[in-house]
This record gives C-alpha cells, sequence and structure tokens, in this order.
C-alpha cells in the first residue's frame, strides 16, 4: 500500500508518492534477517537487537519472540529480555552508519550489500509509526537547544 502525499516545495504543492512499505520484508536488510532467523541461522547480538528494534514495529510480539528465540543458545526467556529491553528504552530503528559500524563487530552481515548506499536504509524502505518521526525531531530540537545553550554560556564567558 502507498500512499500520496502533499510535500510542499518552493514553487508549490508537488504530491510525492510516498514508496514505503508496512511489510518487514520490503526491506531487503529485513528480509535477509527473516530468513536467517526462519533457517536458524545465527544472526549474531547485534543482528539480534537491529532486528528487535526495527522488528517490534511490524510484527506481534509472540512472533518476535518466537523469530528470537529460535536463533542457537537463545531460548524465550532471553528473547523476551531482548524485547522487553529494546521497549522498555524505546529504542528507535538505527540508521544506516550505526547497523554498518555494529556490523564490524561480528560475523554475520547485518546489511547483506554494504556497497549499496540504499541497503539498510530502513527509514527509506518502511513506513513507521508517526511516534518514531516525532520521538526522532524531539531528540535533534533538544540537541539543538543544548547546543544553542552551550555557545550562548560560552559567548557571555
Amino acid at each position: 500500500m502507498q500512499k500520496k502525499q502533499s510535500c510542499p516545495n518552493r514553487n508549490s504543492n508537488v504530491a510525492v508518492e510516498d514508496t514505503r512499505s508496512d511489510n518487514l520484508r520490503n526491506s531487503t536488510m529485513m528480509a535477509h534477517l527473516l530468513d536467517a532467523l526462519e533457517a536458524g541461522t545465527d544472526i549474531g547480538h547485534y543482528g539480534r537487537l537491529v532486528f528487535a528494534m526495527i522488528a517490534r514495529h511490524f510484527l506481534q510480539e509472540d512472533e518476535l519472540i518466537r523469530l528470537l528465540a529460535s536463533q542457537q543458545g537463545q531460548d524465550e526467556i532471553k528473547a523476551r529480555a531482548l524485547v522487553m529491553q529494546v521497549q522498555e528504552r524505546d529504542y528507535s530503528p538505527p540508521k544506516r552508519e550505526r547497523i554498518l559500524e555494529w556490523q564490524t563487530k561480528q560475523d554475520f552481515p547485518i546489511i547483506p550489500n554494504p556497497e549499496d548506499p540504499n541497503s539498510g536504509n530502513v527509514y527509506k524502505e518502511l513506513r513507521f509509526p508517526d511516534g518514531i518521526y516525532e520521538h526522532i525531531n524531539e531528540f535533534w530540537e533538544e540537541k539543538a537547544e543544548s547546543q544553542e545553550a552551550g555557545v550562548s554560556s560560552s559567548d557571555s564567558a
């Protein structure tokens, strides 16, 4: 399902097609992780973390826990603990750069084609709930305010 959204530009309002999806499999990275989980392949600690941070917005909690618990060395308790941690801390889905950084710390390739600059860009591929985008905007506004306050206080010193 694709939506048309009005996107203002300098000269007029132009309808831009929103090609983001509500289906995890429409993200090449998430399809890669889902396939690995369903095959019982160990996707590593950071793979599980990335999967939980993103998939929690698209899957029922029981399904998310089932998939994570299918990992070798994992069980339902460990999977549930990871999901609870991600939910409790309200982690936003990670940006591509963070995923690539985490990927260097484990053997399993979270992003299957890291040379492709679009691979692993879940914000481009998937449509998250509006609250995610609001949370990110609030973070950047707070960061800008704290930097502005720091500049103002250093100006007066």
